[in-house]
């Protein structure tokens, strides 16, 4: 199975976890994908560095489950972008992301990986009102989002340990009691 095949049964299955924006992109880009119009766009190793900092805050670890960051997403996410976005969405998200390091330097005067949990806390908070007040999709924080928990909810980690898993199958059993506490089920 080809890697886009795989990514659009992932984006339908999860389709009620991510915004319509990011799920119509990549099911356009399953049919309409063109690598003519691929952007010369890359990402450095301080990118990736800077967006698992970035989905930890959204997916961070717990007592049950590591995060975003052990899961990868922080590779995961410039692996998207570069092979499956069109380039007017990559030049979007590019923006936002320039943005949101500039706005680390004049708010805090810090790069963003020198901020403290409650000022990337803060930057976090700050971006999502912005989504929400210019109301426009798409946005580097919804993609960014979308693509944390698109990459965290398919990654090992996310389908073994942050959900219920069961290597061996069964026998399918519609009615079977969900106990209080139970996590959902990934298989």
């Amino acid at each position: 199975m080809e890697r886009r095949e795989a990514l659009k049964k992932i984006a339908y299955l999860m389709g009620g976890a991510i915004s319509a924006t990011t799920m119509g992109v990549l099911f356009e880009s399953f049919t309409v994908y063109n690598p003519e119009q691929r952007t010369t766009y890359s990402f450095l190793s301080t990118d990736e560095e800077i967006l698992a900092e970035f989905s930890e805050i959204i997916l961070p670890a717990t007592a049950k489950s590591p995060g975003a960051k052990a899961a990868g997403v922080g590779t995961f996410i410039p692996l998207v972008i570069r092979d499956c976005y069109p380039p007017n969405l990559q030049e979007i998200f590019k923006k936002g992301f320039d943005e949101m390091l500039a706005k680390c330097k004049t708010k805090f005067n810090k790069e963003f990986l020198s901020l403290s949990t409650e000022e990337k806390n803060v930057l976090m908070g700050e971006l999502k009102q912005e989504t929400i007040d210019n109301n426009k999709e798409p946005s580097f924080f919804l993609i960014a989002r979308d693509l944390t928990l698109l990459g965290y909810f398919s990654s090992e980690i996310g389908c073994t340990i942050a959900r219920e898993y069961l290597p061996i199958p069964g026998k399918y059993d519609g009615n079977a009691d969900y106990l209080p506490g139970q996590k959902a089920w990934a298989t």
